[in-house]
């Protein structure tokens, strides 16, 4: 019977074996559990490829947010620049009146004459020029790629320029002389600048009837480093008939541009104080004009029976500045291309 009963009935230090195995193969078997449950979601970051090769872009700006913020900020200058010159009125004043004690002569305006004169003079703004640098798919060593010419804004660029007429009609060279050319002339005006009577700094820009273009080319080593060799690409070479009023157009900022070695137009839309909505109207004749005198054939990849391969880009790059800003603003070429839906609007 005892046997039996051990058969069946097991002694208590088996019993307590076996509870040992199976709470070890509990807790393992939780710890697995543990580990296999999913973890909370952790936040992705992802790291844009930069390399030499893929540079980040650059943040560009819709041409009317570029000229609104040229215009904030030469508000914001001409404001602190204001604001300097009122501090330090007191400063300058008694500097110029020891100066004026000093070294001054009996005909120098006095000391109250210096500070009535500082009272009533304001700070004087600089109405800064606003440019455009164009970069285009271009290269002006091939035949047809290098751009020149000229066009009218619409509202003008904001500058005058001095106009030299050559003409051999004497009374077409007075009645220039009248209506605001610097000097006039035929055969005595070329010898004058040949002599270095009438200075090449005295004007910046010359029109000339087309009988005198054989006589130009004996200062033709003199006028063309500067730009002044009449051209007909710029409407400078006119009939007597037409010389007067092409000279207007001259003198009343008549633009003129050309690429540069980098297929680059740079040219003045116009002043800071015409405002966005004018500076906009310059823009857009501007880029008008650009893409009227698009070649045929441009860019540096494979040309195809019909100019350009398929997907040549013509603009590539374009840059806002002012005369004095620190830096220039990138545009959004597609808010300045004419063939595109977002030309002189916001993509946004």
């Amino acid at each position: 019977v005892g046997g039996l009963i051990r058969r069946i009935f097991p002694r208590r230090s088996v019993i307590h074996h076996h509870h040992n195995i199976m709470s070890n193969v509990i807790r393992y078997t939780a710890q697995k559990l543990v580990l296999c449950r999913p973890a909370a979601p952790a936040t992705l970051h992802f790291q844009s490829y930069v390399t030499r090769a893929h540079p980040s872009p650059l943040p560009t700006a819709p041409i009317q947010d570029a000229l609104q913020r040229l215009i904030s900020e030469m508000d914001e200058r001409h404001l602190h620049r204001s604001q300097r010159w009122e501090n330090n009125k007191d400063k300058r004043v008694n500097q110029r009146s020891a100066y004026l004690t000093a070294r001054g002569r009996p005909t120098h305006p006095s000391e109250e004459e210096v500070r009535k004169e500082a009272a009533e003079k304001e700070y004087r703004r600089m109405d800064e020029s606003v440019e455009v640098a164009l970069q285009l798919n271009l290269d002006p060593r091939k035949p047809g790629q290098a751009l020149r010419g000229s066009f009218s804004l619409p509202h003008g660029n904001g500058k005058k320029f001095g106009v030299a007429v050559f003409t051999d009609n004497m009374e077409l060279a007075k009645e220039a002389l009248a209506n605001g050319a610097v000097v006039a002339g035929g055969a005595s005006l070329i010898e004058d600048i040949k002599n270095g009577n009438v200075s090449l700094t005295s004007f910046q820009r010359t029109l000339a009837s087309p009988e005198m273009m054989p006589q130009l080319s004996s200062i033709a080593r003199l006028l063309g480093p500067r730009g002044l060799m009449p051209n007909p690409k710029l409407n400078t070479i006119q009939p007597q008939d037409q010389l007067l009023e092409t000279l207007e157009q001259q003198q009343s900022g008549i633009s003129n541009y050309r690429t540069d070695k980098e297929g680059i137009v740079r040219i003045g839309i116009g002043r800071g104080s015409f405002g966005v909505d004018k500076l906009m109207d310059n823009m857009r004749e501007l880029m008008n004009e650009i893409q009227s005198i698009k070649p045929e054939s441009f860019g540096k990849g494979k040309k195809g029976k019909g100019g350009s391969a398929k997907g040549t880009k013509y603009y590539l790059k374009a840059h806002l500045s002012t005369t004095q800003s620190k830096g220039s603003v990138l545009v959004d070429l597609r808010t300045i291309d004419p063939t595109s839906s977002f030309f002189m609007t916001d993509p946004l």
